[in-house]
């Protein structure tokens, strides 16, 4: 059995998270550890999986898709909703959620216009409800 992450595994995410770019250097000296234990640590936890991958945080206002909505939807063609949101460059995120509705999926559009667009391409799979949101107040948390 894998043993838990402890302590200075936890100050290492945690450093990551807020900065996936930090060089092994920076983390040693953060920690006060050596370069090559801190790398080691970081490969056990990239061997472990606790580590997936690292990636970049975009402004999506800067980017033109500064409007966040998330869609309920109710359908049983479910490979056909993957599928669609697989290729819909709107969709980020999509979830599978119990409930009345059984999907729950994130998007950004530039604007509601661009959003009614997705949505009355959406209608073909089913019946749906959004939401759009007005202020994003935390985003991307990891309790830590």
């Amino acid at each position: 059995m894998d043993q838990p992450i402890d302590d200075i595994d936890k100050k290492i995410l945690q450093l990551l998270q807020h900065n996936a770019r930090l060089s092994i250097s920076q983390i040693s000296k953060e920690i006060s550890m050596s370069q090559p234990s801190v790398k080691e640590r970081i490969l056990k936890l990239e061997d472990k999986k606790i580590i997936s991958g690292y990636s970049t945080a975009f402004n999506l206002s800067n980017l033109n898709r500064g409007t966040t909505t998330f869609i309920l939807l109710k359908t049983e063609r479910c490979q056909e909703l993957v599928d669609f949101c697989s290729k819909a460059k709107e969709v980020t995120d999509l979830y599978r959620i119990s409930g009345e509705y059984n999907y729950l999926i994130k998007v950004q559009t530039a604007s509601i216009e661009e959003l009614a667009e997705f949505q009355d391409s959406l209608a073909k799979l089913g019946p749906s409800k959004s939401h759009i949101s007005m202020k994003n107040i935390l985003e991307n948390r990891v309790l830590l």
